[in-house]
């Protein structure tokens, strides 16, 4: 079952604006260890669902994965070949809005080490660039 909302108030969004950094979810709450944004893009429910995948395969179900983001807006194309008019398109897929420091994913109960090597081979799966980084210990 692909990632999306179970329902919304309008079907179709328009395009929007994606400038500017991520005023909150910039932190590491949950895990111990996160990977965050350092571009922007729309990350498809597909993506999401494959960075989760590599990270559980490779952590082996060890620890505990949280998924920071959640794909509430639709974006909608047209069939190819397809004449202008008619109106906007049927939705096509469910993305998440991801800017500049944005958390994706956060890791606990693993070593550093695993942590790391799991968050990169979930980056390789996006494209946009991306960081790991700690939670702050307050000591």
């Amino acid at each position: 079952m692909p990632l999306m909302p179970k329902r919304t108030k309008f079907r179709k969004f328009q395009r929007g604006n994606r400038g500017g950094n991520a005023q909150r979810g910039t932190d590491v709450s949950f895990g111990d260890y996160g990977l965050q944004s350092l571009g922007r893009a729309w990350m498809s429910n597909r993506q999401i669902e494959a960075c989760r995948i590599s990270i559980n395969r490779y952590l082996k179900r060890k620890g505990k994965v949280w998924i920071r983001i959640f794909p509430h807006r639709s974006v909608t194309s047209r069939p190819p070949e397809t004449r202008m008019g008619k109106g906007k398109g049927a939705v096509d897929r469910w993305v998440a809005v991801i800017k500049p420091g944005t958390v994706i994913f956060e890791v606990a109960g693993v070593p550093e080490a695993a942590a790391k090597e799991a968050l990169r081979l979930a980056s390789n799966k996006l494209g946009f660039r991306t960081r790991f980084i700690e939670r702050n210990k307050l000591s």
